[in-house]
């Protein structure tokens, strides 16, 4: 998982050619130069380094969710390995945390290269305390292609407001009309048999479907899309971590693997048309995902001074 990061870390200093001559005590220019630019470099690599391992710890959810966000993570980094660039967020975007502390998170966002069908993968984590003294706690990991293709992105979020309840989010959310294009709905949808995988997790007693509040959010979602709510207050903390385990562990990696090998891998040959419709589509849904889902709860958990450091490195990816 950390083979792009490697490389990135230990490059080599430049070799300064001289003749020889006695040691002396004062460094010359040239050698304070690369000095100054190693000390530098050691300081990014390392602010680089602690990010990493923060974000890594997912340290407010239990062993299991924990579990599931690390595998998730390393099934996409071990894909694509060094088609992936290292994470270049500032420290600062990398973890923060509210004037009083009581709210934190971590982001990471790494890029693909120019061999990738990666556009980028952005994974997060944000605590907060609630002032009824629970806790709310969102983990989440999405994959977005680029535009030389149309299959659909991915996308998990855990939304926990207690240890006995838990919303689920996990799809394959489309990047064309499924209307104007049934091929497409069968291709990505019929044929890699996902709804069987909604259906499986319904069938368990705790879980319930959920309804997001937002219209947009709904509109936006794959027909198959898992939004479950699901609740344990009968088997308590136990039955929470078993329902994690044993069924949205398995099931996350299934539907990962499906957009592993038929998504993501996939080649997709688009026409003029099909290019200028997709570039504006995915524009329109990445603003609205900032302006929707972030731009309105940011401030309130951070302060506007935090919202906006870290949503303006967010559009930089999202290149809105």
């Amino acid at each position: 998982m950390d083979v792009a990061f490697r490389s990135f870390i230990h490059s080599p200093l430049p070799f300064i050619s001289s003749p020889p001559s006695l040691p002396s005590s004062r460094p010359s220019r040239v050698q304070i130069s690369a000095l100054s630019s190693s000390s530098s470099s050691s300081s990014l690599m390392d602010s680089q380094s602690e990010g990493r391992s923060k974000f890594m710890e997912f340290p407010f959810v239990s062993a299991p969710h924990k579990n599931l966000m690390v595998d998730l993570l390393a099934t996409v980094e071990n894909r694509f390995q060094s088609q992936l660039l290292p994470c270049t967020l500032p420290p600062d975007v990398q973890y923060y945390q509210n004037q009083n502390g009581i709210a934190q998170a971590s982001l990471q966002i790494r890029s693909g290269n120019d061999n990738s069908p990666i556009d980028f993968i952005l994974g997060s984590w944000i605590h907060s305390e609630l002032p009824t003294g629970g806790a709310l706690n969102i983990t989440s990991l999405s994959a977005y292609l680029k535009r030389s293709t149309d299959a659909p992105n991915f996308v998990i979020e855990l939304i926990q407001s207690s240890p006995t309840k838990l919303v689920l989010i996990l799809d394959l959310p489309p990047r064309k009309d499924l209307v104007l294009w049934p091929d497409y709905l069968q291709t990505f949808y019929e044929q890699t048999q996902l709804d069987t995988h909604r259906q499986a997790l319904e069938k368990i007693p705790e879980v319930q479907p959920y309804f997001s509040s937002s219209l947009y959010i709904r509109s936006v979602a794959a027909p198959t899309a898992i939004m479950v709510r699901i609740e344990t207050q009968d088997g308590g903390v136990e039955r929470m971590e078993e329902i994690i385990k044993n069924h949205i562990d398995p099931i996350s990696k299934e539907v990962l693997g499906i957009w592993l090998d038929h998504c993501a891998c996939a080649r997709r040959e688009l026409g003029d048309s099909e290019r200028v419709y997709l570039e504006k589509r995915d524009g329109l849904i990445r603003k609205k995902t900032i302006e929707i889902d972030l731009g309105s709860s940011f401030p309130r958990l951070f302060g506007q001074e935090i919202a906006d450091r870290v949503l303006g490195s967010i559009r930089e990816f999202f290149a809105v």
